[in-house]
């Protein structure tokens, strides 16, 4: 993490914390909440689902519906249309929304309740691939992640900072991470990326049937955090998360749960406050719920935390 974003991060904390909050809650919302989530099998879908469940049992007048979606572009288009009430998204496909670059045609209204935890870069191939760095991908079948997610933004940048094109360097497709699994097994691409939690449940799924590594990202590192700022961090898969022989070196990107900017005040208070409410819930939906944390769920940049997300963190400041 880069000094401005710890500083940003530190003043934030410093003034939705400052004080104690004792007024009363405000009304709870009623009507449809519409969760976008992400591909099948990813984590994005369980953690969405386990909200919706959350919603649904916690707000009486509200139902909830989840959509599966291309991924983090697809949300923030979605959200910010009113297509979905709140989504799933990465802080760099946040980041080109919010200013309005491509792959978004103008700046999209989003901002966020909560930064919910990390996803990892992971480049997936077959366990005898003789594929052990990004620019051995030249001449290869790669899945660079489905249209409309945040994978394939990543994926592009990775490819980028090694030299290759995802058009003209590699034979480019687009598929989500289920697929992408499928199509490593019956040997129709060579690798693909996926950018998610840890474990991936279509990557554990995988390797149940397929002999499968990731390979090691460290040569590219350095330049993709120069070249496209702090919102990425050098980071380790652990060995553990997937049976292999030693850690991986990659990149983290965090994830945040979006809205549109104009959602009245009291329905970003509860959709905030339900997600600390019943963090149990959400862990059994996917481990990666743990790593919501109050202090740190308030760390949204570059998006801003919506007015009724701050009454909440300043409210239930002890």
């Amino acid at each position: 993490m880069r000094l401005a974003h710890v500083l940003a991060t530190a003043l934030t904390a410093a003034l939705l914390l400052a004080g104690c909050g004792g007024s009363d809650a405000p009304p709870r919302p009623s009507g449809e909440v519409t969760v976008a989530t992400g591909n099948r099998g990813g984590v994005y879908a369980e953690y969405g689902a386990g909200y919706a469940d959350l919603i649904e049992r916690r707000l009486p007048a509200t139902s909830a519906r989840v959509l599966h979606t291309g991924g983090s572009v697809d949300n923030l288009r979605r959200v910010g249309a009113g297509e979905a009430r709140v989504g799933f998204t990465l802080a760099d496909s946040a980041a080109d929304a919010i200013a309005g670059r491509a792959p978004f045609t103008g700046r999209v209204p989003v901002v966020a309740l909560a930064a919910l935890y990390d996803n990892y870069v992971q480049l997936v191939v077959a366990a005898d691939s003789p594929v052990r760095s990004v620019k051995e991908l030249r001449g290869r079948r790669v899945s660079v992640g489905a249209e409309g997610s945040g994978t394939a933004i990543v994926a592009e940048r990775v490819l980028d900072v090694a030299g290759l094109s995802a058009d003209d360097d590699v034979t480019g497709q687009r598929l989500d991470v289920r697929e992408s699994a499928s199509a490593l097994a019956d040997g129709r691409i060579d690798a693909f990326f996926w950018s998610g939690g840890l474990p991936t449940a279509a990557i554990t799924e995988l390797r149940r049937t397929t002999p499968i590594r990731l390979v090691d990202l460290g040569d590219v590192v350095g330049a993709l955090t120069e070249s496209y700022g702090e919102l990425y961090t050098e980071t380790t898969v652990p060995a553990v998360v997937y049976g292999a022989q030693s850690a991986v070196t990659t990149v983290s990107v965090p994830n945040a749960l979006v809205v549109r900017r104009d959602m009245p005040e009291a329905e970003a208070y509860w959709l905030t406050r339900l997600l600390f409410d019943g963090q149990s819930r959400l862990i059994r939906a996917h481990p990666e719920a743990r790593r919501l944390d109050r202090r740190t769920a308030i760390a949204t940049y570059p998006l801003d935390l919506h007015p009724g997300a701050e009454r909440w963190y300043r409210e239930s400041h002890p």
